[in-house]
């Protein structure tokens, strides 16, 4: 394809702002300049260039939103909890198993992953962040390092082989022309591969940040995962203890229930399951139900003014602590063809992002070794704007395109798969889910994309180094 002017702008604005992340420094000056000075020669208009910085700041705030809305319900029911005492009671059992931050570490690797495999990590982050994090953190676990572990088990090594549910092999497969199960178990290996250097790189990288059982720091570690201030709300019940207990007991068993219920419908019912954001929304549900419950045994008639409260600080936890992702999320979403239509108020928007990749293509080498690791730096690329998958149809058909004597089209789809999802699924990019793991934990997200740039990007090529070998 032909390449605008539009289009080099796009790529020099995304290359200061790769450079601008490097540095440590924020991005979202650049993000909004570069929108509006990508809309302003697209259109033509400068006053084209003023309604896209608008335009797409509200694109990507309706995009994010159901995650803005479930931090909202699960912080609130936290502090809920907070209330009543029972976050403390709810983890008592689980300390037993996490006896230092080491062990908790891999722990929350473990029922991350299994559980993210099933229905994808959107809804699994709720839950893992609401049971295990503070008993990891208790445990002596620092909050960025919970986050780090959800992330690189769920948002990456889950998802990008996404075997169970096979949304992700499925595009890559069709646009390749190949068969999905070839896909989705090239993807499965090699994600266990991506994944396994990962987190034991992280997890060599930052052992020594892992703090005694007794440290001070734990404490207020623990102070930031559910509310930025304490809750001024005063129990208007004499059985405080026994609804503590209460919910101590129940809200897990109920979560617990979730999953299991979730899992039975995936299984079981051949409806496909509650993934994604279908998934998320139950969740999000039964955390509203229980807030409900709990705030009335703790305020009685007062829950009428106590579970706003909670609502509120919810909204402002996540919007304070998420909210510069919208604006960067906007200037990536400009490069997509799915949303840049909306933004420029265009009927068929340009696709920036990925008419740049495409015209790459012809000057694309044959080897297999240089083959697979083109296609994994695309995937990456294309992981960019924050979703992972809609990169895909690009990966599969550029790997159909490479396919050579040495290397099958179906192990470069998956390696494109594993560069696009461990990316934008998302493990290294800011304005992806990746930002609902730092609201849960109280951290920085772009803090959480620095520890996780190393280990993913060493992890993405040592795969494809091995792809080349065993396949």
């Amino acid at each position: 394809m032909e390449l605008t002017f539009a289009h080099w702008l796009y790529g020099i604005f995304t290359l200061v702002i790769i450079i601008t992340m490097i540095f440590r420094k924020g991005v979202v000056l650049p993000t909004l300049l570069g929108t509006f000075l990508i809309a302003w020669v697209y259109k033509g208009s400068i006053v084209g260039g003023f309604t896209a910085i608008f335009n797409a700041n509200l694109v990507a705030a309706q995009e994010l939103f159901s995650i803005f809305l479930i931090i909202t319900f699960m912080l609130a029911l936290l502090n809920s909890l907070k209330d009543l005492g029972a976050d403390v009671r709810m983890i008592q059992p689980i300390q037993k198993v996490m006896v230092n931050g080491h062990i908790s570490f891999f722990v929350i690797i473990g029922v991350t992953y299994v559980i993210s495999l099933f229905f994808w990590p959107t809804p699994a982050v709720p839950l893992i962040c609401a049971l295990l994090v503070p008993a990891a953190v208790r445990a002596g676990l620092p909050a960025i390092l919970a986050a780090v572990a959800i992330a690189l088990a769920g948002q990456g090594m889950a998802l990008s082989s996404d075997y169970i549910v096979q949304v992700a092999p499925s595009l890559s497969a069709a646009s390749a022309g190949i068969d999905t199960g070839l896909v989705a178990d090239r993807a499965l290996l090699l994600s266990v591969i991506a994944g396994g250097v990962a987190i034991l790189l992280a997890y060599f990288l930052y052992r020594k940040t892992i703090r005694a059982k007794d440290d001070p720091q734990n404490e207020v570690d623990l102070n930031t995962l559910s509310t930025v201030e304490s809750s001024k709300n005063e129990a208007k019940t004499s059985n405080l203890s026994r609804w503590s207990k209460v919910f101590a007991i129940g809200v897990p068993l109920t979560l617990l229930l979730v999953v299991i219920y979730m899992m039975y419908n995936k299984l079981f019912s051949g409806s496909g399951g509650l993934v994604g954001g279908d998934g998320a929304a139950f969740v999000g549900g039964v955390a509203v139900i229980l807030l409900l419950l709990s705030t009335i045994a703790f305020g009685k008639h007062h829950a009428l003014d106590y579970i706003t409260n909670h609502i509120t600080d919810g909204f402002v936890f996540a919007f304070k602590a998420m909210g510069p992702v919208i604006p960067i999320a906007g200037f990536f979403f400009l490069g997509s063809g799915d949303f840049s239509g909306t933004i420029l108020g265009v009927e068929e928007g340009p696709s920036l992002l990925f008419g740049l990749v495409e015209a790459t293509q012809d000057f694309l080498p044959q080897s297999s070794l240089l083959a697979a690791f083109s296609v994994l730096v695309i995937g990456i690329i294309t992981g960019l704007d924050g979703s992972g998958f809609s990169g895909l149809p690009l990966t599969g058909a550029l790997a159909a395109s490479l396919e050579t004597s040495g290397m099958d089209a179906a192990t470069l789809a998956a390696i494109g798969q594993m560069g696009a999802i461990w990316t934008g699924g998302g493990t290294i990019v800011a304005w992806s889910s990746l930002i609902a793991i730092a609201g849960f934990c109280g951290v920085s997200v772009m803090e959480l994309v620095r520890k996780n740039f190393l280990p993913v990007i060493i992890g993405l090529f040592v795969m494809a180094l091995a792809a080349v070998f065993v396949f």
